[in-house]
């Protein structure tokens, strides 16, 4: 079931009524009926799988308990906890691993035998990265003792599968998560209607503004030595593109959990704002870089190993570069691990080590940077200073997208050699005049142009401050509506039809 197909609002209607007559206490019985229904429609193997997952977790938090309440000795419950930890983590991690990378791997071997040993049929769920580790965080929550191990399986169930989320995160937290879906939240008009304004605006972002930059980047990389003069351009639509349908996907899940009064937490936070690569990632898809800080860095970071790594490099730098050296030895080992997560093929584990690399550098080379600023008397906290900062972290975050967006490591090399050596922005031209097809017409690169626009401005706003939709929502109501409408009215009639109806990210 697509969440922007008609069936889906029909089901979002029916789940939402039935929420608001039922009992406040039997609330959430409603909502784990409507995501396991939403499940069951992707199919009975997706949803075994979701099942496995959390079954294996449920009793791996369960048997964590045990054996704190069973010994008393501290140092005996923790070893054999973390073998239970272990356990579960692996069973969890198994099932990721076989259905999402085989093929991955298979293809790396195919491009190196020069054969296709993929396999046909294999099962992707829905959202499987997600509930993934979100199910993880939860038993290494326990084991660390943040929260307590949830005894009632439904309850655990509806932790796992609260539809909203399972398409693409956010990765939620037991601690915080849990007591709002548990709670009965009372019907609020303002719930409702804040959740539509923002379902409305991702709407907008990723079936008019993705849907558009997809579709022109596509038929350009279909014709990629016939409009090389303007490869560049390429990466410039994938930028919007993706953060259209990610961004866009994450409002509009929010937008539904805020219909049931329910706030997951956000995602995404204007990261083409950004002022270096390491403020990008706090601000691109945010619960997987706090996921990757708190179950990978940390422990990774404070552990034995990397003690010793630690000490070895304060006796050979120094001090303040051995005390640097762990830390971007830890950055580049999260970010393969972010690179892995989105495939095994090396293009995206290439993507997920030149950010690692590009954040461990800046670290390191940090005194030296603060040095040469010293030197050229610049003003760190001029406006001039900040708008290079955002351009040069721009460029280097389209750089990495690069290996996103392409086809294969080679592929992208050759898009930033013809960016370089066949520049042509002339070409640019033959695009606005409508000779990429029949469906490239210049109205639709004005669509384009106005809906990036439009979102730059809203985004300007919101960065200095201003709540949009709480301002919207002083106006009277006849205008919001009349707003919100038009902007709906828009999405509908002006996305491309030939658009793929989903979110870029749901098969992760």
């Amino acid at each position: 079931m697509s969440l922007t197909s008609n069936l889906f609002f029909l089901f979002l209607a029916v789940c939402l009524l039935c929420y608001y007559l039922v009992p406040s206490g039997r609330r959430w019985v409603v909502l784990l009926a409507a995501s396991i229904v939403f499940y069951l429609s992707c199919g009975i193997p997706a949803f075994l799988c979701l099942l496995y997952s959390a079954i294996v977790t449920y009793l791996t938090g369960l048997a964590i308990e045990r054996i704190y309440a069973r010994y008393t000795d501290r140092k005996e419950s923790r070893k054999r906890a973390r073998r239970i930890v272990i356990l579960g983590m692996v069973l969890d991690f198994a099932m990721l691993g076989v259905l999402k990378y085989t093929n991955d791997i298979l293809g790396i071997i195919g491009q190196i035998l020069h054969g296709d040993f993929s396999l046909k049929g294999i099962l992707l769920p829905l959202g499987i990265s997600y509930y993934t580790f979100q199910t993880v965080s939860y038993i290494l929550d326990v084991y660390w003792k943040r929260t307590g191990a949830e005894k009632n399986f439904f309850h655990y169930m509806l932790f796992v599968s609260f539809f909203p989320q399972l398409v693409q995160g956010p990765i939620g937290r037991y601690k915080t998560l849990m007591p709002q879906l548990l709670e009965g939240h009372e019907l609020s008009f303002r719930n409702l209607r804040f959740g539509l304004m923002r379902m409305v605006w991702g709407l907008f972002k990723s079936m008019l503004l993705a849907g558009w930059a997809g579709l022109y980047r596509k038929a350009i990389c279909a014709d990629l030595d016939r409009f090389s003069g303007i490869a560049i351009f390429i990466v410039l639509l994938y930028s919007v593109e993706l953060y259209g349908s990610f961004s866009g996907g994450i409002d509009f899940v929010l937008g539904i959990a805020e219909l049931f009064g329910i706030r997951l937490d956000e995602n995404f936070r204007r990261p083409y704002f950004s002022v270096s690569i390491s403020d990008f990632w706090r601000r691109w898809h945010i619960t997987l870089g706090t996921w990757m800080r708190d179950y990978v860095m940390y422990p990774l970071t404070l552990s034995r190993w990397m003690g010793r790594v630690g000490k070895n490099a304060r006796k050979r730098f120094g001090k303040r570069t051995g005390l640097l050296i762990p830390m971007c030895i830890s950055s580049i080992i999260v970010f393969f691990v972010v690179g892995l997560w989105h495939g095994a093929a090396l293009n995206n584990i290439g993507w997920g080590l030149y950010n690692g690399v590009l954040i461990a550098a800046s670290n390191l080379l940090g005194d030296s940077f603060r040095k040469w600023k010293t030197a050229l008397r610049v003003n760190e906290k001029s406006m001039y200073w900040k708008f290079f900062t955002i351009i040069r972290t721009f460029i280097l975050v389209n750089i990495g997208w690069l290996f996103d967006t392409t086809k294969n490591f080679g592929e992208a090399v050759k898009v930033i050699y013809f960016s370089f050596t066949r520049l042509h922005p002339s070409q640019f031209l033959s695009i606005a005049a409508g000779r990429l097809g029949a469906s490239y017409t210049p109205t639709a690169l004005i669509i384009l142009g106005s809906g990036v626009v439009l979102l730059f401005i809203i985004s300007l706003l919101q960065e200095q401050g201003m709540q949009v939709r709480e301002c919207l929502s002083r106006r009277p109501v006849l205008v919001q509506v009349l707003i919100f409408t038009a902007l709906l009215a828009v999405t509908a009639l002006l996305s491309p039809m030939a658009a793929e109806r989903g979110f870029i990210y749901a098969q992760y």
